[in-house]
């Protein structure tokens, strides 16, 4: 949508059921062409499913929909930080359908969040960013958030995961 779009009336902002599913999987699939990631994408609904709704769900969703069509979601987890001692939100992903886009769907999700957040006792709300997602850092920026320039997020992953895991894991 362009600079001024009409917000959206009709946007409701829900938790995810087992039958929005195969809707999240496909706004994953979205987010992973607009991020540039779509050969790393291996999100399955089977997977998402015993993940968020299994007998040890591991995260948490809310959809976006407008006029009943799902529009958006945000994934999301806690943590725990030690310094504080308290629980943390971890915002694994938001995405937004483009033509939703500058209309207050994505402030409504993070806004949600904000308020599961406060509700649970979280001392802090965070996600991280691609560096190239100008638009994307502005809007967060926007809404109140700063960025961290002294951490780097670590990663193991892949044969470098199960290395780690055996104990097999090259000298430094």
């Amino acid at each position: 949508m362009t600079e001024g779009a009409p917000r959206v009336s009709s946007l409701e902002i829900r938790p995810a059921t087992v039958a929005d599913v195969p809707l999240i999987v496909a706004l994953i699939r979205e987010l992973a062409e607009y991020e540039r990631l779509s050969h790393a994408c291996a999100a399955t609904e089977d997977a998402l499913r015993r993940h968020l709704f299994g007998a040890r769900p591991f995260a948490e969703a809310l959809v976006a929909e407008v006029e009943g069509r799902g529009v958006g979601f945000a994934l999301f987890f806690h943590t725990f930080s030690t310094f504080e001692a308290a629980p943390t939100l971890y915002l694994e992903d938001l995405y937004v359908r483009p033509e939703e886009r500058r209309r207050g769907v994505g402030k409504a999700l993070l806004t949600r969040l904000a308020k599961l957040a406060v509700e649970r006792g979280c001392r802090r709300f965070e996600w991280s960013v691609l560096e190239w997602n100008r638009p994307a850092i502005d809007f967060y920026v926007g809404l109140g958030a700063r960025l961290l320039d002294d951490w780097r997020i670590c990663r193991v992953d892949g044969a470098a995961l199960t290395a780690l895991a055996t104990g097999a894991q090259r000298a430094t």
